[in-house]
């Protein structure tokens, strides 16, 4: 049973915002000291990522585990109250990520997700950062040599 009133329930929902989280300012503030540049939420890119960094053709979801489902999380957790609701809106969460990826990916774009609970910790999110933008799997650009 919910402990809060219907009112109370309402203006702590209200509180919860879809962009400039906190997770997504701790992506934004370790991604601008790796040297890296980006745009915010483009409306132009389905999903509306929260970082792009159009340089390396990356579209950046940062994720909150709730929100998300995020895989073996304890945050992913499913709420006791009003469970078909609940199981139904996360659900379709889940799809429309899903289908959000595929079609940024069919129109070439390279897909990343943080998720909330990885950007607790500044070193891990710097060194999963280096490795998507500097791993061995990004294609080094040829640089001209000077004459």
């Amino acid at each position: 049973m919910d402990t809060l009133s219907p009112s109370e329930r309402s203006r702590l929902m209200a509180r919860v915002h879809g962009k400039d989280t906190q997770p997504e300012r701790r992506v934004r503030t370790i991604a601008h000291a790796l040297g890296l540049r980006f745009r915010l939420h483009r409306r132009d890119l389905k999903g509306r990522p929260d970082l792009v960094f159009p340089k390396h053709k990356v579209a950046l979801f940062v994720h909150g585990c709730f929100w998300h489902q995020h895989p073996g999380c304890k945050r992913a957790s499913m709420p006791d109250n009003r469970r078909e609701f609940w199981l139904a809106k996360l659900t379709r969460n889940v799809e429309r990520d899903f289908e959000v990826g595929s079609q940024l990916r069919s129109e070439g774009w390279r897909v990343e997700i943080i998720w909330e609970c990885e950007t607790k910790d500044p070193a891990r999110l710097r060194k999963h950062l280096q490795k998507v933008f500097y791993g061995p799997f990004v294609k080094k650009r040829k640089r001209a040599r000077p004459a």
